[in-house]
């Protein structure tokens, strides 16, 4: 398999093309701003041809380029129904600070327009792609309509998967729960119940920041930590946190 990634725009958001080989159909994920000369780069190194733009979730810095990049491929977006609503009101999901930041970006009045084909994600979904199998998990908590993709990963032994967790999981962190749509109780029941029964080869590519595994973070990450600490199977468990 074939994955390239790189950090676009001001907030440096990964953007990743994915295809089974050089010369082939490949999928583009999480296209944020200034992703397109990026995306083009790699798309005339490798001969590739996207056909599926996915985008984790709605937030501006992970699909400010969905349209244009959709539109210049001829390619289908797709995004959970929960944050379709942000693919043409982008700024009812960013902070103040960040909505004035994009008015200055953008200098005067701006619309925002779906792409030409937009597909809905649903939990568990699984989606074939320019020869490559994923599964979509509904994740909420950063977002209503949060979502990962799980991709197998023939090439190395010691990798059974590839996950693309948006803003769900970083090295040593998880999303920000405090923008509209975010909530934090929402965010530790996805991470306790998609995240820990992962298997820990899994390679966690994140929205923002270098990758990591799950292995990595199940030992480190303080909110994963956290959360095995409250498990009730284990001993010790706090009762009063075993909901989460």
């Amino acid at each position: 398999m074939l994955i390239a990634g790189f950090p676009a725009g001001p907030w440096g958001t990964n953007c990743y093309v994915v295809a089974t080989a050089p010369g082939a159909e490949c999928v583009v994920v999480d296209p944020g701003k200034d992703a397109a000369p990026g995306i083009a780069e790699i798309v005339r190194e490798q001969r590739l041809k996207p056909v599926s733009v996915l985008l984790t979730h709605g937030h501006l810095d992970h699909m400010w380029s969905v349209a244009p990049v959709a539109g210049t491929y001829d390619a289908t977006a797709w995004i959970h129904p929960g944050d379709r609503h942000l693919l043409t009101d982008p700024l009812a999901g960013m902070s103040s600070d960040s909505t004035a930041m994009v008015g200055s970006m953008l200098g005067g009045d701006y619309r925002w327009a779906e792409p030409d084909d937009v597909r809905e994600l649903g939990d568990g979904q699984a989606l074939e792609l320019a020869g490559v199998s994923f599964v979509v998990d509904h994740t909420p908590g950063h977002t209503e309509g949060s979502v990962t993709f799980r991709a197998p990963y023939p090439d190395v032994a010691e990798v059974s998967e590839v996950l693309f967790a948006g803003d769900l999981l970083f090295a040593g962190s998880i999303g920000r729960t405090d923008l509209p749509g975010g909530d934090h109780a929402t965010m530790l029941r996805t991470l306790a119940a998609k995240v820990l029964p992962l298997a820990d080869d899994v390679v966690v590519l994140p929205g923002h920041g270098e990758q990591t595994s799950i292995g990595r973070e199940r030992a480190t990450n303080p909110y994963l930590l956290d959360l095995q600490d409250q498990d009730p199977q284990r001993p010790g468990a706090d009762p009063v946190t075993r909901g989460l």
